[in-house]
């Protein structure tokens, strides 16, 4: 556990957090600035600043909690939307380098976006980027 790392801090409980979801790989806690009434953060236990660290394991335990977390923010606070985020590396906007995902309810008017340039490239690039990726997949 990096000290430096609040998440971590937070899972070790040596800081407080309005927790709503444990289990054995996963914390769920109130973001403290709420966009929305019901914003949950759903942080992986284990420190990985990114999913990229994130093993098989860490991953689906950690969006098992989100879904779960998702289904009852919808029975508590009945959003019309909802939204999970997640960003890895500053250029992505990640502010905070341990894993989680943002479970934000949405509503009309809301203020968040997420837009980005729609480039809709040829399909013959489509299928070079798509070669490229099967290629950089580790064998099952």
């Amino acid at each position: 556990m990096p000290n430096d790392c609040v998440f971590c801090r937070l899972v070790a409980r040596q800081i407080p957090a309005s927790v709503v979801y444990e289990d054995e790989a996963s914390l769920a806690f109130m973001e403290l600035g709420q966009v929305n009434p019901g914003h949950v953060l759903v942080a992986s236990k284990a420190h990985a600043a990114s999913v990229y660290e994130l093993d098989d394991g860490q991953a689906a335990a950690v969006f098992r909690a989100a879904a779960r977390v998702a289904r009852a923010v919808r029975v508590a606070f009945d959003p019309p939307g909802l939204s999970i985020y997640q960003a890895n590396g500053a250029p992505a906007g990640q502010t905070v380098f341990h894993f989680h995902l943002h479970v934000l309810p949405r509503h009309d008017g809301d203020g968040m976006q997420l837009v980005w340039p729609v480039k809709n490239p040829p399909r013959d690039q489509l299928e070079a980027h798509a070669a490229r990726i099967r290629a950089a997949l580790p064998a099952r």
